[in-house]
């Protein structure tokens, strides 16, 4: 389940219930104050909620007491080895410092960070990564690198207790996805502190994100963790953000901008689908809405199977259909399909309502109804789906939906059962 305690870091609530805090860590030189505000400003826009930086000279502490004022979004300090880089990293005002007790000299200088921490008010992030393991569970590593990974957290929990420190959140982290799921259930089982989640080392944007969404989705759904970092090998660390988005909104516990749904095209595609889906993920990044919108590959299955979707397109050999809800609103030409698409868009969102036309819509309704009565013997299961999709979707327009947009009535929507939901009780908006 989620972390029962809480910690603030710069204003960020972790644990406790709080939304799912997004973080990412600069590539650059954090002496390099330019390149380095550039970046912070860049996973910031991308809806990054924390950054971190390495600290490993006195020359990035220096940077540090700017950046840590200038930055838009709260600074953790990452240390290692050197525990006085860690004193001066409060001293420079970070919101948060992150040390591995195992590498940074032992219990009592471990000791000092903490102390100092405690009076500044500055919480800590403590962990272990796979390859960072102490000598003494070398062995235990081999036999069972899970229990290895969750006896060194523990480790660490327990010399927190024992200086009397609750000003912390906990990581674990692996670059073997089933060690990284395993030890963080079984750590969260043992401890109430907040988790840090994260694939260490997960490999470049394509393989790294698949191997993240695999490993820490697995644990959101199971209710574990509290602020995760995806770790790709970019330069571009907003693209890491990016990702770690994609997996809150697919998991329905943070919203942040549209949702882009499109059917995986097969043989009865009539356009340039690839280039179609591009286009309108393209345009959509500049929307800060959270409106789902739908690109069916073809009419065949009519638009029953994205009815829920706020706004869509379905296409046939020369012309397609404008839909929201379900319900047409206009047939367009082909190569016009995604300019009308938005058209109809920032037009809803002026207004915060769909805007329709009665005779374009009847017009569109015809359309796709002599498509259907082209393809009528090609009654495939998906097909059936959709006329009973379409079917409920008829039946809920009628009791009055409506967009979900700011400044209008919130849609009546079919919601799952938040008690048959994974994810139950953590459905957050990102205010």
């Amino acid at each position: 389940m989620a972390s029962k305690r809480q910690i603030d870091v710069g204003g960020v609530k972790i644990g406790g219930g709080a939304p799912v805090a997004v973080q990412s860590m600069t590539k650059t030189e954090t002496a390099d104050y330019e390149a380095t505000m550039r970046q912070i400003h860049a996973i910031a826009e991308a809806g990054g909620d924390l950054v971190r930086c390495a600290v490993p000279r006195d020359d990035d502490v220096r940077a540090l007491e700017r950046i840590v004022v200038e930055s838009p979004i709260p600074v953790i300090a990452d240390i290692h080895f050197n525990h006085t880089l860690a004193l001066k990293a409060i001293d420079a005002g970070a919101h948060c410092v992150r040390i591995n007790p195992g590498n940074i000299g032992g219990h009592e200088k471990t000791g000092e960070v903490v102390e100092k921490a405690r009076a500044a008010s500055v919480p800590l992030r403590i962990g272990v990564n796979s390859g960072s393991l102490p000598k003494h569970l070398h062995e235990l590593e081999r036999e069972s690198p899970v229990e290895a990974l969750v006896a060194a957290a523990i480790e660490h929990v327990e010399l927190m207790d024992k200086l009397d420190f609750q000003d912390f959140k906990v990581s674990i982290k692996s670059t073997n996805v089933p060690n990284t799921i395993a030890s963080n259930r079984l750590l969260s089982q043992k401890i109430d502190n907040p988790l840090h989640l994260g694939i260490t080392e997960a490999g470049t944007k394509w393989s790294g994100s698949l191997k993240s969404a695999v490993g820490l989705g697995t644990l959101l759904a199971d209710g574990v963790g509290d602020t995760i970092r995806i770790s790709l090998s970019t330069f571009h660390a907003e693209e890491e953000v990016k990702v770690a988005w994609e997996i809150l909104k697919a998991l329905k516990l943070r919203e942040r901008g549209p949702v882009l749904i499109a059917c995986p095209t097969c043989g009865r595609l009539q356009f340039d689908m690839d280039t179609v889906v591009a286009d309108i993920e393209e345009r959509l990044r500049a929307y800060d809405d959270p409106i789902e919108v739908a690109v069916l590959g073809c009419a065949v299955n009519g638009i029953g199977e994205a009815s829920h979707a706020d706004f869509g397109i379905t296409g046939a050999k020369n012309e397609g259909l404008i839909f929201a809800h379900g319900k047409p609103l206009r047939k367009v030409p082909q190569d016009r399909l995604v300019d009308e698409l938005f058209a109809e868009i920032d037009k809803s969102l002026s207004v915060g309502r769909v805007v329709v036309d009665e005779n374009k819509a009847a017009e569109g309704a015809a359309w796709l109804e002599l498509i259907e009565e082209e393809n009528a013997g090609e009654l495939t299961p998906e097909r059936l789906a959709a006329m009973e999709a379409a079917a409920a979707a008829n039946q809920a327009l009628t009791e009055g939906q409506a967009l979900p947009m700011a400044g209008a009535p919130k849609a009546k929507r079919i919601e799952l059962d938040e008690a048959a939901s994974p994810t139950e009780g953590r459905r957050f908006s990102r205010a």
